[in-house]
């Protein structure tokens, strides 16, 4: 609950959102059309299903700055090996593997050299640009061409010819990741470790290994959000890489009330942040306000909220010394 108040961040966050979509319906002509409002969700999907694997790793008191090179040269990979002759389904296997072994590697690095993780994240999201580019992924866009047939349809697929499979695929995943974290042993594990991380040693919970899991499912959301994007769109950008995406889903997590010091938050968050995200980022669209005013506006949000974030949720002596996020 915020301090003085009974009105929880969670739901501070829905109220601005209420309010945002009737002041732009009021105010933006072509807010309400049907085609806008559902491109509002099939977009906001992607950010989505991003933010659910992030905030699993800020859970667990870590970040993923990797996420976005992930998502972009994994699935770029996969869709230049099949252009090449490989068969879709050996391609995507591939490349979901690779996505696992960036995701095991990146805990391994933090859990065991004890690399703070915003360090090791940001240098593997450099390291993974630059191998993508280099091996990887030879041109900046990759068009898909061939039918793809069910797989496919993880993009372009739409349910009862209105709602997009995307949004579905959001949904879905959102209610997995809410049962895993609130009701199996391994979610309370990440919740313990967030919370306090040498009590969660002491009372004999892996940390270790939970640590190189939490980074494995980030990885592996990741994929699945860039083999989503690939068949919305039927092109990969590689471009996307050295966006500000991984902010706007750092913005995603926090904003919807998501600490950054470690152990508190759920699924909940991550669904009433990307709602009011992608209604600001679609309201900025239809007023033609320029990219580089939208990302100034998003950076002092995003700054708003951290500091929001740090008076609710202050860092304690253990994770200042860890140097996490």
């Amino acid at each position: 609950m915020l301090k003085g108040g009974s009105i929880s961040q969670e739901q501070m966050v829905l109220i601005i959102s209420a309010a945002l979509f009737v002041i732009f319906s009021i105010t933006l002509d072509s807010f309400l059309q049907v085609s806008n409002l559902v491109s509002l969700l099939q977009n906001v999907s992607i950010l989505g299903i991003l933010a659910i694997g992030m905030a699993v790793v800020i859970i667990g008191r870590g970040i993923d700055l990797t996420m976005v090179a992930v998502m972009v040269f994994t699935v770029g990979w996969s869709f230049s090996l099949h252009l090449d002759g490989m068969s879709i389904g050996i391609a995507l296997a591939l490349g979901f593997a690779l996505a696992l072994l960036i995701g095991t590697v990146n805990g391994f690095l933090i859990a065991y050299v004890e690399i703070p993780a915003i360090f090791a994240t940001l240098a593997m999201a450099t390291v993974i640009a630059g191998l993508g580019r280099f091996a990887l992924v030879e041109s900046d866009t990759i068009f898909i061409t061939s039918d793809l047939g069910l797989i496919g349809q993880l993009g372009s697929g739409r349910i009862g010819s209105v709602i997009p499979m995307p949004v579905v695929i959001f949904l879905l995943l959102a209610f997995v990741v809410y049962l895993a974290l609130r009701y199996t042993r391994y979610g309370a594990f990440i919740y313990a470790i967030g919370d306090n991380y040498l009590a969660a040693r002491n009372n004999g919970i892996a940390t270790r290994p939970m640590t190189i899991l939490a980074y494995a499912v980030s990885a592996a959301i990741a994929f699945f959000a860039g083999l989503i994007m690939a068949t919305t769109v039927s092109t990969v950008n590689a471009r996307l890489a050295n966006s500000t995406l991984v902010y706007d889903i750092i913005l995603v997590v926090v904003i919807g009330g998501i600490g950054l010091s470690g152990g508190k938050g759920s699924i909940r968050n991550v669904l009433s942040g990307t709602l009011l995200i992608g209604l600001l980022l679609n309201g900025m669209t239809i007023m033609n306000i320029s990219y580089s005013v939208q990302n100034i506006i998003k950076a002092l949000i995003l700054l708003a909220a951290i500091i929001l974030d740090s008076l609710l949720n202050p860092r304690d002596e253990q994770t200042s010394q860890q140097g996490d996020i």
